[in-house]
């Protein structure tokens, strides 16, 4: 078996998957991206174990290892996700930012109020210029 075969493949695997990573927004899609991923570097590791025909084949074992990696992120992945949707509405990956915790500390609802009103005014001032 030529080795060149599938290597093109699983870079093209891993390429397709990257894309997906970078220019996705909605984050089951990057999952689904990074499980491309994890699938070419599977694809790599199962052909250079056939390739070298190696006694204990370690490749293949390695790859089962990566399955069970792999869907255990799937698993906890996909739960964070849903989570997150059924508390926030959103699945996208650049408003999840939000629901960070601010460096200061957990406000009061009054102290986000406030801050809320400050910032439309800002945004109404950067309008009108």
């Amino acid at each position: 078996m030529h080795l060149a075969y599938p290597a093109v493949l699983a870079v093209l695997l891993f390429c397709v998957g990257l894309y997906g990573v970078l220019a996705r927004r909605n984050a089951i899609l990057v999952l689904i991206s990074v499980e491309l991923m994890l699938n070419a570097v599977n694809l790599n590791l199962v052909a250079f174990d056939v390739w070298l025909r190696d006694e204990l084949h370690a490749g293949q074992a390695l790859t089962l290892f990566t399955i069970a990696v792999a869907a255990a992120e799937i698993g906890i992945g996909l739960a964070i996700v849903l989570l997150v949707y059924r508390n926030g509405g959103v699945s996208g990956v650049d408003k999840l930012r939000d629901l960070s915790e601010r460096a200061d500390g957990p406000q009061d609802a009054a102290g986000s109020d406030e801050r809320d009103g400050q910032d439309e005014k800002d945004e109404k001032a950067e309008a009108a210029a």
